[in-house]
């Protein structure tokens, strides 16, 4: 929940009860496990240390290295990156780059004073391309030691490559991105304040474009999900605070030439000291160690780009501003999303001589509907303040031979009763993006997602005290029949299906001069198929102890999971694991 303000002197230390053992804790995000390939007679079976690096006082500071592509013959990359801290520390955003291209977005979790530990392995083979040359390798994570903020991270990076006949991946990489590699800097965009515009020309050779866009949001956009209209921000001041705005709906949308591509509806990331602190840990929201990186292809357009010259990529994400019962693109949002893009190029049969054909494009205006009511007390404050909104579009770009078609929907239900002291939203986004290639070649691919959420938080503060009673249900379902290469959606190539469920209860409560205390259980329901092999599993946790894994025996955690306390209902829950105020 976006509230502000209330700058309370709390405790500086956070406390989540685990059970009695020694070692770090272990911290897990529940996945499909990714495995090292097998040795192969004619190709690579090597592993290389990209990186082992402390990240202490690193805001604007990455980590900055040089990789050489191994001698021998692979198509295959997996990186292992490991992370251990101890002390007190708040969740941060990392990206780590190939030059300016960014290839994986993660985040933290939060230590403890005794230590943390988690390892995450992840396909990298749709970078072949870039893999293949010598890269400048950045890593930024940003993060802050100071007398309170204590804890650095220590990570390590392993890639291991081996030649496995694994599936297509794109022959060339273009970043959308702010290119500072030269400069030794991350090249993520900060929207709405940069110009996000690039341009490339696009070698005729091309026979497939697709585009991954990475973006989340930070700061006054990290609980996007839960902001309210514009014009009530400033409903509850006198309580909890101005809340944040531009509604809990937001498009990130791409163009081509001016000319719109498709859109992504964005995936509500939850990192690990959102909401409720209590919820993750040891497990952590879906997706907080890999975000993923939603596609729009972007074929139809080939004829138009095709022409020997440059042509521009832009991304801007908008919120909406509401007047009366009508709802309207805001063209910007809050402070703020942090984006960058790549444009995956796969060449083929020589394209097709249409040349500065520009795709057909049908992209009626969304269809809002918004709803708004905002009750008093008995003496005349603001007591209640419920709404909604709702929107449907569809979208269409078509070429010669090629079409990209998109029909998303997405609904929003807020309310905010006790003086906005409490506050619950529900929200389902959903939609169905089809690829389609015409002629004599035909053939479609679709993808089908939603992001059911639902998360209700209720304060209690006085002069010297926080407490927090939280509840949340949430999931992700992606079903795919696959693309052109591999997928940095579905994290695969081929027909895959996703289903994952996280609920739980969570308290948190900070009293002034002592320790704060969080408190929670979450249960994990997992269930995929990806390449072939079927996945599932079942993991719940009580207290920063998991009691129950159908994948082995409970998890052994540390005694003591301190943790940083929050000062105040901003610093806990509106700043972000991007922002190097916390």
């Amino acid at each position: 929940m976006m509230l502000l303000g209330l700058l309370l002197a709390l405790g500086q230390v956070e406390r989540i009860h685990a059970a009695s053992s020694t070692g770090l804790l272990d911290v897990f995000e529940v996945y499909q496990p990714v495995t090292f390939a097998p040795k192969s007679d004619n190709g690579c079976n090597t592993e290389m240390l990209l990186m082992d690096h402390v990240f202490g006082e690193s805001y604007g500071v990455p980590f900055v290295g040089s990789y050489e592509p191994p001698s021998c013959k692979f198509d295959t990359v997996r990186i292992n990156m490991t992370v251990t801290s101890s002390g007190h520390q708040y969740d941060r955003l990392a990206l780590m780059y190939l030059g300016d291209a960014e290839v994986f977005r993660t985040s933290t979790a939060e230590p403890t004073a005794t230590g943390i530990v988690w390892t995450y392995i992840k396909e990298m083979s749709q970078y072949n391309a870039l893999w293949a040359e010598p890269q400048k390798l950045i890593f930024d994570l940003g993060n802050i030691i100071t007398d309170v903020y204590t804890g650095p991270f220590n990570v390590t990076l392993t890639a291991h490559f081996s030649y496995t006949k694994n599936a297509r991946s794109a022959d060339i990489i273009l970043p959308i991105s702010a290119k500072n590699s030269a400069s030794n800097s991350s090249s993520a965009f900060t929207v709405p304040t940069d110009n996000t515009t690039v341009s490339y020309t696009i070698p005729d050779t091309v026979s497939r474009a697709v585009v991954a866009i990475s973006a989340c949001g930070q700061s006054e956009e990290e609980f996007w999900w839960s902001n309210v209209f514009s014009q009530d921000t400033e409903d509850f001041t006198t309580t909890v605070g101005e809340l944040y705005g531009y509604t809990p709906f937001r498009e990130i949308q791409l163009y081509i030439d001016g000319i719109l591509a498709g859109v992504v509806w964005p995936f509500p990331v939850i990192f690990t000291g959102g909401v409720a602190p209590g919820f993750w840990r040891p497990i952590v929201g879906i997706d907080a160690f890999d975000l993923r990186q939603p596609e729009i292809d972007i074929s139809p357009f080939l004829p138009l780009m095709q022409d020997g010259k440059e042509h521009s990529f832009e991304i801007r994400v908008t919120g909406l501003n509401v007047t009366g019962e009508t709802a309207s693109f805001a063209d910007t949002v809050g402070s703020y999303w942090v984006v960058t893009g790549n444009i995956f190029l796969y060449t083929g049969e020589k394209a097709s001589s249409k040349k500065n054909t520009v795709p057909r494009i049908e992209a009626p205006a969304p269809k809002f509907t918004v709803t708004r009511h905002l009750a008093q007390n008995s003496t005349g404050g603001n007591d209640t303040l419920s709404y909604s909104v709702t929107a449907e579009r569809t979208f269409t770009a078509t070429s010669s031979e090629y079409s990209w078609s998109q029909k998303l929907s997405f609904s929003n239900y807020g309310y905010l009763n006790q003086e906005g002291y409490s506050q619950v939203n529900k929200q389902l986004t959903s939609g169905k993006n089809t690829i389609s290639q015409l002629g004599s070649k035909s053939s479609s691919n679709e993808t089908t997602f939603s992001y059911p959420l639902l998360v209700n938080a209720t304060y209690g503060i006085t002069t010297n005290s926080l407490t927090i009673d939280a509840w949340m249900e949430r999931g992700l379902e992606i079903e795919s029949s696959g693309g052109p290469g591999l997928s940095t959606y579905t994290f695969v190539s081929g027909p895959s299906q996703l289903s994952t469920t996280q609920s739980g209860n969570a308290t948190y409560e900070s009293v002034t001069g002592s320790s704060s205390v969080s408190t929670g259980n979450t249960a994990d329901e997992f269930k995929s198929v990806a390449n072939g092999v079927s996945y599932s599993r079942s993991v719940s946790a009580v207290n920063g102890s998991v009691v129950s894994d159908t994948q082995g025996a409970a998890n052994k955690v540390s005694n003591d999971m301190t943790a940083l306390g929050r000062g105040s209902v901003r610093s806990m829950l509106g700043r972000g694991p991007g922002s190097p105020s916390n």
